[in-house]
């Protein structure tokens, strides 16, 4: 059985820092691509960073491009979320997600997902 499990949310201050972590397990994620996505109360899910478990190719969405870094540790089957410059607007629930193969941000093609943690920054 796959599992996904998200933590290192909490509540943080305006341009304060996290690092959210997601732990994978059930299968060899080799060929899969991990994904960060985002839910703020009353908005759809929304991508943030993606990450290939080969190669290390990654993405962002615009909004937090040059605030977050997405990366992984292959040996730990880990992907690693580093949030930097955090901001009032980057309050959500953040889910990790896999999907076989590359080419999509859309929620409704990922494979696999976590249960979430919650982000919470204050001004």
């Amino acid at each position: 059985q796959v599992q996904l499990v998200e933590s290192g949310g909490g509540l943080v201050q305006v341009g304060g820092s996290l690092r959210l972590s997601c732990a994978a397990s059930g299968r060899t994620f080799s060929s899969y691509v991990m994904y960060w996505f985002r839910q703020a109360p009353g908005k759809e899910r929304e991508f943030v960073a993606a990450i290939a478990w080969s190669g290390g190719s990654t993405s962002y969405a615009s909004s937090v491009k040059g605030r977050f870094t997405i990366s992984r540790d292959n040996a730990k089957n880990t992907v690693y979320l580093q949030m930097n410059s955090l901001k009032a607007e980057d309050t959500a629930v953040y889910y990790c997600a896999a999907r076989f193969g590359a080419g999509s941000r859309s929620p409704s093609d990922m494979n696999y997902w976590g249960k979430g943690t919650l982000v919470t920054v204050s001004s």
